[in-house]
């Protein structure tokens, strides 16, 4: 047997009293908390702010316990104050937990006061700190105050998550108050891909209610909302509520070309919008000539402005070295010529831009066989060389984020370079415009993008489609809400059986296509239709080899 530990001699009341709160801590005993508490204030034991804070955690954990609710408010409220007499300065979690508390009496106002005090004490806020009021106005349906508290969070760059944007919906539901009802939708469809059931059953509430069902049309320009869509990327216009009498509100799935199953209408493949196109490209030109030779990629930049008109970029590198980890492997040309036919074909016979580094375009053209392919490549334009010294991953991102159109690689570019460039944005940009290849004994075959995206959307006929949460991984497996007005459904099914007498493969494509086509001049799917024609007979500026 073990000899038992023996006890700390000369022990202070203050180690005490700290070793004895750990344990009523440990064993969530606010009664024996308590007790420890009022015999260290009796016998004058000097408290810090671990301790005071431990206290208050406990009591504002034990108020969703009925049977220590009372015991709970009561004390903890004279531990704050007992903490704010002698002069101990409240800190984040000291607010958070005097918040809780408050709450759980019903007195939002109280704990919102609580958060725009913390200035005071130099803390910051987190999101923590504000859902005991958030929540607490939500509950007694005081709309205006929670709206406040948002507008609070929002100025100190605190984000939202999907429970306090669900808590807002439902109390603007709730109190009728349908433009903020379409604002939630919206900020709801920007934060999260797909919504829990709790979530679900707010939106199944409202849009079944008579409320929504009186909300009428409140712009109705076809034109108008058209341009929005294509503006923000697909997906949703943000222009207002679209048509006249109830909602049909069904669970339904999406087929694998992007299909509602259960109104008829197309899924979008979601883009990011013009404006965080734009800054997007920007960013990543500021961080590359900060890493590259600015000159070089300044001239990179002026070379793309004036031979712009690609629908795919490829890396080079990447498709060349594939599977080439084996001891007679080297560069494969004869896979980044696969690659580039492909992309040819593919697109009605517009060329692709191969983006390589000198030192492998130098090698190619030293191999006799090789030098006759590389000079058609650079003589039509396929072919852009980065300098010695220079990391071709910049020349590449950037050129297919400022083309909008698709980038051939399958870098998963997860390197310190794509960190900087955010992760949710970047991945949701990776989703949209990344191809990814394979070679199956040789014959090539390409990973296109997804042909819808699983998020929220609203259609341009008012439609909304909205992924639920859950454990299926297969995408036609997943549970959807489909939100449609009578007439909408009615006139997209007769449009899907129209549609039905296309053969599979025309069908995934024209999905593809249409939801893109008139995006932008250098639309990324275009390249999906082998029977298309090219509009403009030229070919991309022609690009000489770089010394």
């Amino acid at each position: 047997m073990g000899t038992p530990k023996k006890k700390k001699k000369n022990q202070t009341p203050e180690s005490q009293f700290h070793c004895d709160l750990n344990l009523c801590s440990k064993n969530k005993d606010l009664h024996g908390a308590i007790s420890l508490y009022k015999s260290a204030i009796s016998n004058n034991t000097r408290l810090n702010h671990q301790h005071f804070n431990a206290l208050l955690y406990l009591c504002s954990n034990s108020v969703i316990d009925p049977s220590l609710k009372d015991l709970a408010l009561e004390n903890g409220f004279l531990v704050f104050d007992q903490m704010s007499s002698i002069g101990i300065v409240p800190n984040e979690a000291t607010v958070t937990a005097v918040a809780r508390l408050a709450a759980a009496k019903g007195n939002g106002d109280y704990a919102f006061g609580l958060v725009k005090r913390m200035g005071e004490y130099n803390a910051v806020p987190r999101l923590r700190t504000y859902d005991p009021a958030l929540y607490c106005f939500c509950e007694k349906l005081e709309a205006e105050k929670a709206y406040e508290v948002e507008e609070h969070m929002c100025s100190v760059g605190v984000t939202l998550e999907e429970p306090e944007l669900a808590a807002l919906l439902k109390v603007s539901a709730e109190t009728g108050r349908e433009e903020r009802v379409y604002q939630y939708l919206h900020k709801l469809r920007s934060s999260v891909r797909a919504i829990g059931e709790p979530t679900a059953k707010i939106f199944e509430d409202w849009f079944c209610g008579k409320k929504a069902s009186e909300v009428v049309e409140v712009n109705g320009e076809v034109g108008k909302i058209k341009e929005a869509v294509l503006r923000n990327g697909g997906g949703w216009h943000g222009q207002g509520w679209i048509g006249k009498g109830d909602w049909v509100v069904n669970r339904t799935k999406i087929d694998l070309s992007g299909q509602c199953c259960s109104c008829g209408e197309k899924l979008f493949c979601v883009d990011i919008d013009d404006k965080e196109t734009e800054r997007f490209a920007q960013s990543m030109a500021s961080l590359a000539m900060e890493r590259e030779v600015v000159s070089n990629f300044r001239e990179f930049q002026d070379w793309l402005e004036k031979h712009g008109d690609y629908e795919a970029i490829v890396d080079g590198a990447n498709v060349g070295l594939y599977q080439q980890n084996f001891a007679d492997g080297s560069f494969s040309i004869s896979q980044l010529d696969a690659v580039v036919k492909e992309l040819y074909n593919r697109s009605g016979k517009k060329w692709p831009l191969v983006i390589l580094h000198n030192k492998r375009s130098r090698a190619l053209l030293e191999n006799p066989s090789h030098r006759k392919l590389v000079d058609e490549w650079v003589d039509k334009g396929v072919l852009y060389t980065t300098p010695n010294g220079s990391n071709d991953d910049w020349y590449w991102l950037y050129a297919t984020v400022k083309l909008k159109c698709l980038l051939v690689t399958n870098d998963e570019m997860r390197d310190h370079i794509f960190e900087l460039l955010g992760s949710n944005f970047f991945l949701k940009w990776k989703e949209r415009h990344q191809v990814k290849y394979t070679f199956a004994k040789g014959t090539l075959q390409l990973q296109m993008p997804p042909l819808y995206s699983s998020v929220i959307q609203e259609s341009e006929k008012g439609t909304w489609h909205v992924p639920i949460a859950g454990d299926c991984t297969e995408e036609s497996e997943k549970k959807w809400l489909c939100i449609a007005r009578p007439s909408e459904v009615l006139q997209n099914k007769e449009t899907s059986q129209k549609g039905d007498n296309l053969c599979c493969d025309d069908k995934l494509l024209r999905s593809c296509t249409s939801t893109t086509s008139i995006a932008s001049n250098n639309t990324s799917h275009d390249i999906l239709d082998p029977s298309r024609t090219c509009e403009n007979g030229s070919i991309a500026g022609k690009r000489k080899e770089r010394s």
